[in-house]
């Protein structure tokens, strides 16, 4: 299967990194679990799993500082209630088709040179919006934040986004609804768990300039400074991505992709009990 999920621990090298930029020592593991844990319990308009290993995937964002991963969660449970038309009770099968049969969404099966995940989104002429409209697109990314977060060294590591827009047109351009825009950038900024560390966008052509203008409004000082922008030129995307750890797509060293969503989608499959288990957390139901 070209796609692993990684739950084991995380490594003695992940761990330094932890220590040194989310303040992952023991003494202040203990008091963030403890104190988060408090926090929720004493919230009745929450309901979230308080064991240790669930609560440091909140914590390790927020540097361990439980206040603000108490706050995670509340954004978290609001955003999935004002979403819940389109995330409520998703499960990986009901994207089946979207993840079999297009071509839009892929996770490369390595790590990159600093050990993040690598999400590819090809939104130029390989995505038909006809066949995987832009909310299904965002609820692959958000089964796809279901998995990535399950993974400790992912949680330290962080995840880096290529967007491809090889190929864009109006066609793909009227697809993007100012709607998806706010929702995506929503839950990037607001209500996603994880470290998002760099967006590279690739490959985009002159009428990329209109998907900009329809994002640019939605987007926070600390995502615009993670966001780079390459063109065709893949030595520039080689500043941030070793090309060792990149396929021949994107100037890398590594084969052509040759997988794709049907490839790891049996991942996806596999995790469907604790996808249901997240699907049962948030605000209570009165």
């Amino acid at each position: 299967m070209a796609f692993q999920l990684e739950d084991a621990q995380i490594s003695p090298e992940t761990r330094a990194i932890a220590e040194k930029e989310l303040r992952e020592t023991p003494e202040n593991v203990k008091n963030g679990i403890e104190a988060l844990r408090k926090l929720i319990e004493e919230d009745p308009s929450i309901y979230y799993r308080t064991n240790d290993e669930f609560l440091i995937i909140f914590l390790r964002p927020c540097k361990f500082y439980a206040q603000s991963a108490y706050e995670l969660l509340k954004r978290i449970a609001e955003f999935k209630e004002k979403n819940a038309a389109l995330i409520d009770n998703l499960m990986p099968s009901d994207e089946k088709q979207s993840l079999l049969e297009n071509n839009v969404v892929n996770v490369l099966k390595n790590r990159d040179h600093k050990g993040r995940r690598v999400l590819i989104v090809n939104v130029g002429k390989t995505w038909d919006p006809s066949k995987v409209t832009c909310d299904q697109l965002f609820r692959v990314f958000y089964l796809i934040h279901e998995l990535a977060m399950l993974e400790p060294e992912s949680q330290v590591r962080g995840v880096v986004v290529i967007m491809d827009f090889d190929g864009l047109s109006m066609k793909q351009v009227m697809g993007l609804t100012p709607s998806f825009s706010m929702r995506l950038l929503s839950f990037i900024q607001d209500a996603m768990p994880l470290r998002l560390k760099e967006v590279h966008i690739v490959k985009q052509p002159f009428i990329f300039n209109m998907v900009w203008t329809m994002f640019k409004p939605f987007i926070r000082d600390k995502l615009k400074s993670r966001m780079f922008f390459h063109g065709t030129k893949m030595s520039s995307l080689h500043n941030y991505m070793a090309p060792s750890h990149l396929p021949k797509n994107y100037g890398g060293e590594l084969p052509e992709i040759d997988y794709r969503g049907a490839d790891w989608y049996p991942t996806l499959i596999n995790c469907e009990d604790k996808i249901r288990e997240w699907n049962t957390y948030g605000l209570r139901k009165n």
